[in-house]
C-alpha cells in the first residue's frame, strides 16, 4: 500500500514557496493509482523530478531496486535525505539541482541502468518548458508519467478537431505517444492548488511514425499556424512574415484544404506543410 514519509522536524513544518511552485501530494488513494498506472519493473531506471515531502517517493522506491530524484529546494532535498537516505537503501540518489538545467543524457551514462522512466509532480508555472527540455533528451528516456494542470494534459492528448487541440498537441504527439491517465482532485494536495490535475503518460518514439525534413521549420510552421488559429491556411501562409505563400497547387500537392482552420490537421499534416515550406526555402 502507497504511504507517506512520517512528518519529522525536518519537513512537518516546510512552508510551500509559491516561487517553486510547491503543491504536495498528500491523499494515499492517489497514490496508489499513480504508482500502479506507471506498472514499474524492479530493475528499471527510475528518475523522479520534484520529489517533494517524498509522497510519491517511497512508494515508487518500494517497486524499484533504487532510484534518482532531482529537487531544486534544498531543504527538501536535506529532508529527503534524512528520511530516506537514513533508511540506508542501496541505491537511492537525490540531485539538488533545477531540472531545466540538467543533462539527462549524462546522468544516464552516470547512473548506467540504461533509458529513464521520469516520473514527477512538475510545477504549474514551469511544466511545458520541463516537457520541452525532456523531449532533447528522448533517446535516454523510455517513458515519462507526470502530473500536470487538468486542461495542459488535456492539451497534450488532444484529438484534432476538438477546442482542446493546438501546438502542444501537435509537438508533444510528433514525438511521443501520449495517453491521459487519471484525473486528480483539487484536494489531494496541501495547500489545494486553484485547479483540477492530472496523470498522463508519454512514451518517445523510438522511430517516429512520420518525419519532417526540417525539426526546426516544423516547430515554427506549429507555432505560427495556431497563433492565428481562427485563419484559414490560406490567410495564414499569405499574411505571415516567417512563412513563405504557398498557392492552391502547393496545397492539392498534399492533400490539404488551404480553406481548412489549424485545430482540424493532423500531425501528419504539419509534417507536410512543414515540408512544403522547407522545399518552397530551398528553390528561393
Amino acid at each position: 500500500m502507497a504511504h507517506i514519509i512520517p512528518k519529522s522536524p525536518q519537513n512537518a513544518n516546510h512552508t510551500p514557496r509559491k516561487r517553486f511552485g510547491q503543491n504536495f501530494l498528500h491523499d494515499t488513494n492517489v497514490i496508489a493509482q499513480i504508482v500502479s498506472s506507471i506498472r514499474l519493473m524492479r530493475d528499471d531506471n527510475l528518475l523522479e523530478i520534484g520529489p517533494g515531502l517524498g509522497a510519491l517517493t517511497e512508494p515508487l522506491l518500494a517497486e524499484v531496486d533504487g532510484m534518482t530524484v532531482i529537487e531544486l529546494d534544498r531543504d527538501l532535498a536535506s529532508a529527503l535525505k534524512i528520511n530516506i537516505g537514513a533508511n540506508s537503501h542501496p541505491d537511492f540518489t537525490i540531485i539538488n539541482d533545477n531540472a531545466m538545467e540538467v543533462d539527462y543524457r549524462n546522468l544516464a551514462q552516470q547512473v548506467g541502468k540504461g533509458a529513464f522512466r521520469v516520473v514527477g509532480n512538475l510545477p504549474y508555472n514551469i511544466s511545458t518548458p520541463i516537457l520541452f527540455r525532456l523531449l532533447e533528451f528522448s533517446d535516454v528516456i523510455k517513458d515519462m508519467h507526470f502530473m500536470l494542470q487538468k486542461e495542459v494534459v488535456e492539451r497534450i492528448t488532444a484529438e484534432p478537431a476538438t477546442k482542446e487541440y493546438g501546438r502542444l498537441s501537435v509537438i508533444m504527439q510528433y514525438h511521443c505517444q501520449s495517453e491521459y491517465l487519471l484525473t486528480v482532485p483539487k484536494g489531494a494536495f496541501n495547500p489545494p492548488p486553484k485547479v483540477t490535475s492530472a496523470v498522463f503518460r508519454l512514451i518517445p518514439y523510438d522511430t517516429k511514425p512520420i518525419t519532417a525534413k526540417d525539426e526546426h521549420v516544423f516547430a515554427i510552421v506549429v507555432r505560427e499556424v495556431f497563433n492565428h488559429r481562427r485563419k484559414t491556411l490560406r490567410a495564414i501562409f499569405k499574411n505571415n512574415a516567417l512563412l513563405p505563400s504557398l498557392d492552391e497547387t502547393a496545397f492539392e500537392q498534399v492533400g490539404i484544404n488551404p480553406q481548412a482552420r489549424p485545430e482540424t490537421l493532423s500531425v501528419a499534416d504539419f509534417v507536410a506543410l512543414a515540408d512544403l515550406v522547407v522545399d518552397k526555402q530551398g528553390k528561393s
